[in-house]
């Protein structure tokens, strides 16, 4: 349906999965190096980061490596938004915990008893939800995002200067 849509994996699930492959005794080591990547300063140092995290855990855990290493492009596209919004883009945690509230209500009434009726529920539940909800950092730059601009390590690029333009020239 939307195409031109970029992915990004959720930090937050991706590090119970890569923490659920690994021993217990190096959860806390593993931890901090996950955090080393997701927390990083731009795409490059999030690399190193990762590439830190595989020469460290790589030879005793392959599978909780790869779990990291084989998403690493999905996993760190939030690099290309503005720095503002990397938080609120490294976790789908808002839009579950929204939706979770409507699970809950349409458990609780065994079912809405029509798809009107069960739409009607789900828009009054996320309407009132909405009221606690963390606001976006920099909503001024939401539209530029819509419009296409293009950031690098977090900051807008300027118009006619394009990332790609620069590894044609060198």
């Amino acid at each position: 349906m939307f195409p031109d849509t970029k992915e990004q994996r959720c930090w937050f699930h991706k590090l119970g999965n890569v923490l659920a492959a690994l021993p217990k005794s190096v959860h806390k080591d593993a931890k901090a190096a996950l955090a080393e990547i997701y927390n990083a300063e731009d795409r490059e140092h999030a690399a190193a980061a990762a590439a830190a995290f595989a020469s460290t855990y790589g030879a005793k855990w392959p599978k909780a490596v790869a779990k990291v290493t084989e998403d690493l492009d999905v996993l760190l596209g939030f690099y290309d938004y503005p720095a503002e919004h990397w938080v609120h883009l490294r976790t789908t945690n808002p839009i579950e915990s929204t939706f979770a509230t409507v699970r809950l209500r349409q458990r609780v009434t065994k079912g809405p008893g029509s798809r009107a009726a069960g739409v009607a529920m789900a828009f009054k539940l996320i309407e009132s939800a909405q009221v606690r909800w963390r606001a976006v950092n920099a909503p001024h730059l939401v539209a530029l995002v819509r419009a296409g601009a293009c950031f690098e390590k977090g900051k807008l690029l300027e118009r006619g200067h394009q990332p790609d333009a620069d590894l044609k020239a060198s």
